[in-house]
């Protein structure tokens, strides 16, 4: 399944909608979203550790693609007085919500300023030039050949400084290949991954989130997506291809108790033969 084993993230706003007892008509699924796929708490400081190990030097502007409602973007801006982001996503309706719930919610002006929201197609976006651009929860996955994934990778190199790195996540193993569906708790409500369908010739994936709640009702495909599933030899060789280097793979870690990921990656050029893995695939420019 998809990066949804990142913890929840839980802060005063969650508590409280915790304590209405959601249902799925007073339920807003943007939300949902975020309390039980995104742990922006968990990758924002990630990236910073590792671009300045790569680099030498901090990191301080950041770009998310496909950045939905800009939630990772508003935590980098929190963690330093430096640091900027730029968030780029083509729903309008997705870019409002997360300017009213996340940016307008920023401490001060300043903070606000310092991230900036484009309503566009990644590939059209006219963004300034920045440290790390970060395509995440698979959403470059959209792209459906290796000509259109190529050049979307070419536009990222452009975007970036002249030692800027390109962060994507990735997925697979043999249970992201099967029709299944699994499911976790979080705070009061239940959230359902489905993998509703997989064609094995063309690796195309038609995937599903749902999200159920105490009373009984369920807020069904509150998010439906179609993608094709790249494989990680297929992800860093379109990166050396688009001009990227030193392209490598940051393997997840396992739990030794729990057999489950710990959300540690090490540089790794051979993995196991999980039945359902996370990790990323880095490139870096001029490196």
């Amino acid at each position: 399944m998809p990066k949804t084993a990142s913890k929840p993230k839980k802060d005063k706003r969650s508590k409280k909608a915790a304590k209405q007892k959601r249902t799925a008509k007073t339920s807003d699924r943007h939300e949902l979203y975020q309390l039980s796929v995104q742990a922006p708490e968990v990758d924002a400081p990630f990236f910073k550790k590792y671009f300045k190990k790569l680099t030498g030097r901090p990191g301080r502007h950041f770009r998310e693609d496909f950045c939905g409602t800009a939630l990772l973007s508003c935590h980098w801006v929190k963690m330093h007085r430096e640091n900027s982001a730029v968030a780029v996503d083509l729903d309008g309706p997705t870019l409002r919500w997360g300017q009213e719930h996340n940016v307008a919610k920023l401490l001060d002006d300043e903070q606000q300023e310092r991230i900036r929201l484009y309503e566009a197609d990644v590939m059209d976006a006219q963004c300034p030039q920045v440290d790390m651009i970060a395509a995440l929860n698979f959403s470059y996955s959209f792209f459906m050949t290796r000509d259109s994934l190529r050049a979307y990778m070419k536009k990222c190199l452009d975007n970036l400084v002249d030692d800027g790195v390109l962060f994507f996540d990735a997925w697979g193993g043999s249970e992201t290949q099967e029709e299944l569906e699994e499911d976790r708790e979080v705070e009061d409500f239940t959230y359902v991954w489905e993998q509703h369908r997989f064609d094995p010739i063309t690796y195309q994936s038609q995937c599903r989130i749902h999200f159920r709640f105490k009373d009984g009702t369920e807020l069904k495909n509150a998010f439906k997506y179609t993608w094709r599933q790249w494989t990680l030899p297929e992800l860093q060789e379109l990166m050396t291809e688009a001009g990227f280097h030193d392209v490598h793979v940051l393997w997840e870690g396992t739990d030794p108790e729990t057999g489950e990921g710990n959300e540690k990656y090490t540089r790794k050029k051979r993995g196991e033969a999980d039945p359902g893995w996370i990790a990323y695939v880095i490139g870096r420019k001029n490196a």
